[in-house]
C-alpha cells in the first residue's frame, strides 16, 4: 500500500503544480470576477478551473478513486482511496493579491488520511506528507527540507495564529481572543492554510479555526503528524470532519484543547 499512497503523493505534488500555472494566469488579474455562493463566500474562475483540472486528471489516471471538493459534487470512491480537495483555501486573500492563499489536497484511505499537500502560488512552496514519511517543505527550485513543528512549551513564548474575528462573534468565543492576546508573546491573523503550515514549518505554535469543512483540513492532519505536532478538532480528535480545527506542537496540545473544551457549544 505504501507504494500506492506515495505514487498518489507525487501525482498530487504534479497536479498542484499544474493548477499553479492556471492560478497565477488569474493572480492580482484587474477582470478577475468574483461570485458569492449561497454560504456568503466568494469564488472566482480561479477557484472552479483549478478544481476542474485537477479533477479531470485523477478521472484519466485514477478513475476508480474518489474525490470529494468545495466546488463541486463528489464522486464516490470504489476502491477505498478518496482525494479531497480545495482548489483555493483562502480565496479572499486571492482575491485582494494576497499570496497567502494555497491549493489544498489531501488522499484518504479507508476512511484515514495518508498524505497531503499545501501548495502556494503566489510563493511556489509547498509542504506535503505521507503516513511514516515525514513532512516536507519545498520553496521554488530548492530541493524540499525536513519540517517539523517549534518545541515551544509555554505560551507566553508562543506565536498564536487565528482566523476572521467575525467568526469569533458568531461563535460566542470572543472572549477567547482577550485571553489570549494577553497570554501569548503574539497573536496573528494569519488564518486560512498558511496558519496551519506555519506550525507544521516551526514558524508559529498553534493556528485556531473556529469553523472548518474536510477540504479545508485534509492535507493538515498528516503533515501536522509527520512534522511531529497535531491537527485536532476543539474536542481533541484527530479527524478533518469536525466543525472546528487546531494545528498546534506537541508540547503546547493538552494546553490548548483543555482551553478550548470549556467553549464547546
Amino acid at each position: 500500500m505504501t507504494s500506492e499512497i506515495e505514487s498518489r503523493l507525487e501525482l498530487a505534488l504534479k497536479l498542484a503544480e499544474e493548477a499553479q500555472v492556471f492560478i497565477l494566469k488569474h493572480y492580482q488579474h484587474k477582470d478577475l470576477e468574483v461570485e458569492v455562493k449561497g454560504d456568503f463566500s466568494p469564488v472566482t474562475i480561479a477557484d472552479r478551473g483549478a478544481e476542474e483540472l485537477i479533477r479531470k486528471r485523477l478521472a484519466e489516471v485514477h478513475p476508480e478513486d474518489g474525490v470529494q471538493g468545495e466546488e463541486f459534487d463528489d464522486k464516490e470512491s470504489q476502491n477505498g482511496y478518496k482525494w479531497i480537495l480545495d482548489p483555493i483555501d483562502g480565496t479572499k486573500s486571492f482575491v485582494h493579491g494576497i499570496p497567502l492563499f494555497g491549493t489544498l489536497i489531501g488522499i484518504e484511505k479507508d476512511g484515514e488520511m495518508v498524505a497531503g499537500l499545501c501548495r502556494f502560488p503566489g510563493l511556489d512552496e509547498v509542504v506535503y506528507a505521507r503516513r511514516g514519511g515525514g513532512a516536507w517543505w519545498k520553496k521554488g527550485a530548492n530541493a524540499p527540507e525536513q519540517c517539523h513543528v517549534s518545541t515551544v512549551s509555554k505560551l507566553s513564548e508562543s506565536l498564536v495564529c487565528i482566523t476572521d474575528i467575525k467568526l469569533w462573534d458568531t461563535k460566542g468565543i470572543r472572549d477567547l481572543l482577550s485571553d489570549l492576546g494577553s497570554e501569548a508573546r503574539l497573536l496573528r491573523n494569519w488564518g486560512d492554510c498558511y496558519g496551519h503550515a506555519m506550525v507544521a514549518t516551526g514558524r508559529a505554535e498553534v493556528i485556531l479555526e473556529p469553523e472548518m469543512n474536510p477540504w479545508d483540513a485534509s492535507p493538515f492532519l498528516p503533515i501536522l503528524e509527520e512534522a511531529g505536532g497535531h491537527y485536532l478538532n476543539w474536542d481533541g480528535e484527530a479527524t478533518i470532519y469536525g466543525s472546528n480545527g487546531i494545528s498546534v506542537n506537541a508540547a503546547l496540545k493538552d494546553q490548548f484543547i483543555e482551553m478550548l473544551n470549556p467553549r464547546q457549544s
